[in-house]
């Protein structure tokens, strides 16, 4: 799949939109569970569906341009479904590995600063883990077309 020159730069674009999508993640999960002490698992199921929405709106019109085989409904819906998938792997993730990093963290930052990196670290590697699952998914299925 990677090795066709289109496919490299649909994985490249996929990337920078997941960027920008991460950065939409970390900067509503932080304003929520900073600024509102919204605990993580809310938080970041908020900033995930954010993040969702630009990604799809991203991946369809840039990615994606020449898929338009389906409806923008039907698309976004599949779309939502893989990244319903994706939540389902993510909210375990953010459950239950914040207080093991924390826990590491401790020894070398106050409680405030580990907690706000704990938060950040996992979030980080919950991102990493489902935006494979997202790319495969979304290429063989959502946007099977091009």
């Amino acid at each position: 799949m990677l090795i066709d020159p289109q496919e490299r730069i649909r994985f490249m674009k996929f990337s920078v939109v997941g960027a920008i999508g991460a950065g939409i993640d970390f900067g509503v999960m932080n304003a929520l569970s900073q600024g509102l002490h919204l605990s993580l698992v809310l938080a970041g199921t908020i900033s995930f569906l954010c993040a969702v929405t630009s990604n799809f709106i991203w991946n369809r019109f840039w990615t994606y341009p020449d898929s338009r085989s389906r409806p923008i409904l039907q698309q976004w819906l599949m779309f939502l479904a893989v990244n319903v998938v994706g939540v389902g792997i993510r909210i375990p993730l953010l459950r239950f590995l914040e207080q093991p990093i924390l826990r590491l963290l401790l020894p070398f930052f106050s409680a405030v600063m580990a907690s706000l990196l704990a938060k950040n670290l996992t979030l980080a590697v919950a991102i990493g883990i489902v935006m494979l699952w997202n790319f495969f998914a979304n290429r063989y299925w959502t946007y099977n077309d091009v």
